[in-house]
């Protein structure tokens, strides 16, 4: 029970890591927070949490919308009284040749990737000093440490999460809040569904070219380093980039 009575929000909980992350947060005690723009996968998550004897609620939430932040970290408190915990998951992946990448998929990405974690942290930190704990989790990528063909965008977009972290975690550091970022490399969710299409290639046949160890990473093992980082097992962590990627970016 590593987040026994601590209340985390998870963006993007839906699906994939997110709710995975929900589901693990919840096993280890945790109220949580699951939201998506996707509503229905939402509530269904919220719901797997609650019939386990868990709390949850689940709230649709476009993360680029500061409105829809002031109304989620609102819920948050009525619902459980405060804020621990801040997993900034949402994310979106979208690879494109630079030349043929039009000025509104860049803005479609840095809207949800960039001002989505940029919005949780703003609305989130404050609350999380004034109770004088907390832990941010954003969600960066192994595409934010290194570049690859049709990735700028994204990289682009997973280079600024990682820096606003650091900025982030200096910035609340004496006042008892934590702010750390994860690097997944290809882990098998819609994602790897997405690179596999566009790359003309199986995710198995991805999973050999991208990492050592010969295989996709499991949404199941980045939950387990978001737990991690969480929990007070990482209380004098701040600031730092964990990667999770089979050994790719030791190459």
């Amino acid at each position: 029970m590593r987040l026994k009575n601590k209340v985390a929000i998870i963006t993007g909980a839906a699906v994939g890591i997110g709710r995975a992350a929900a589901l693990r947060f919840a096993q280890e005690g945790a109220n949580v927070v699951v939201t998506d723009i996707n509503s229905g996968g939402a509530r269904e998550v919220a719901d797997t949490i609650t019939a386990s004897g868990g709390r949850a609620i689940a709230l649709a939430h476009d993360v680029s919308r500061e409105s829809q932040w002031i109304e989620v970290v609102g819920a948050a408190v009525e619902a459980f009284g405060t804020v621990d915990v801040l997993f900034n998951n949402a994310g979106i992946f979208v690879l494109k040749p630079l030349a043929e990448t039009a000025l509104e998929d860049w803005e479609r990405v840095m809207a949800i990737n960039v001002t989505g974690v940029f919005l949780g942290m703003k609305h989130v930190m404050p609350l999380m000093a004034n109770a004088g704990k907390g832990s941010v989790i954003n969600a960066s990528s192994v595409a934010g440490l290194v570049g690859s063909p049709r990735s700028t965008m994204y990289s682009a977009s997973k280079g600024a999460v990682r820096a606003m972290t650091k900025g982030a975690a200096l910035e609340y550091a004496a006042r008892g809040v934590r702010a750390n970022s994860i690097h997944p490399g290809l882990v098998d969710t819609a994602m790897a569904d997405y690179a596999s299409g566009t790359a003309g290639r199986s995710k198995q046949e991805l999973g050999h070219a991208m990492s050592p160890m010969g295989r996709l990473g499991t949404a199941e093992e980045v939950s387990n380093l978001a737990l991690f980082l969480a929990s007070d097992d990482s209380s004098y962590m701040n600031g730092a980039e964990l990667v999770l990627d089979g050994g790719f970016t030791a190459a």
